[in-house]
């Protein structure tokens, strides 16, 4: 692996040297308006770097059904034990379509330009149910404690994801998988909640039909359960038009994550896939090495 590092610092510093001459100006105006053109020209000029995206069916005990098993991979072959983050879809979503436009292949680009230590995302067929058992037999959240550290050994992944990440729904679940992880005393690394399910009221989250009863929601409602995530280091993001927004800033009060973002934007994707830089970026910080996973 040694020799592909080298390859790799080898090929940014030519394209580095490639954009010298437009380096002053290019900072000069992204100063003006908001972006980096030579960044920019730099990231498309490595838009050759593709992610490999393998979906698989797999048969799940805990949900009792068969469910999609996709993963992210940042190129073809990887280091064995490679870190995993899981992705949790949304309300109506899938594992097809956890990830926010943009997430695989900024991964593949940072990745190998050496910006972000190596790491995979997974994601799950998880149904609607906000991440936990709420119809006897269909139980996400013990597939993802019980069934996915299989799954990901026998792929040559790291067996226990080092973190977990999720949007709207699935960023509900990532905080509960926080939290049972910490509670079984084999912490996350880090979570990340992208626009994440935290609403205000019963009443309208009844109408979600993912809770048997109020009592059961402010159970497992990471909002009224912050102190249960423990230790565990949080990025939050979420638009100040979502409406969310509200719930993630009483969370941002409670629990003082590491990262706290709130800016312009709604509930839907060109906000997800604007934030995805700063997701990465709070991953990778707390990435382990592939080595370390052994």
């Amino acid at each position: 692996m040694a020799g592909l590092g080298k390859a790799r610092v080898s090929r940014r510093s030519l394209l580095v040297a490639g954009a010298a001459g437009a380096t002053t100006a290019g900072i000069a105006l992204g100063a003006a308006s908001g972006t980096l053109p030579v960044l920019n020209a730099l990231a498309e000029t490595l838009g050759g770097v593709d992610p490999v995206i393998r979906t698989e069916r797999v048969r799940s005990a805990a949900r009792g059904a068969e469910i999609d098993l996709v993963t992210i991979l940042p190129e073809e072959r990887p280091d064995r034990n490679l870190p995993v983050c899981l992705f949790l879809h949304g309300l109506r979503g899938n594992a097809r379509r956890a990830a926010p436009t943009g997430l695989a292949r900024t991964l593949a680009k940072r990745v190998a330009d050496g910006s972000l230590p190596p790491f995979a995302f997974v994601a799950v067929d998880g149904g609607d149910n906000y991440w936990h058992e709420n119809h006897v037999g269909d139980n996400s959240m013990g597939m993802l404690l019980e069934e996915i550290p299989r799954w990901l050994a026998q792929r040559g992944l790291a067996p226990q994801p080092f973190a977990c990440a999720g949007v709207s729904m699935g960023g509900f679940g990532a905080l509960l998988y926080a939290r049972r992880r910490n509670e079984l005393g084999r912490p996350l690394n880090a979570v990340s909640a992208i626009s994440p399910g935290l609403l205000m009221s019963w009443r309208e989250m009844s109408t979600r039909r993912a809770f048997k009863n109020n009592l059961e929601w402010a159970s497992l409602d990471p909002l009224r359960n912050v102190e249960k995530l423990g230790q565990t280091p949080v990025g939050i993001w979420c638009g100040t038009e979502d409406h969310f927004i509200e719930g993630t800033r009483k969370f941002i009060r409670l629990a003082r994550p590491e990262v706290a973002y709130t800016g312009p934007g709604g509930h839907g994707d060109s906000f997800y896939r604007g934030v995805v830089p700063s997701v990465l970026d709070f991953l990778g910080k707390h990435a382990p090495r592939a080595a370390d996973q052994g």
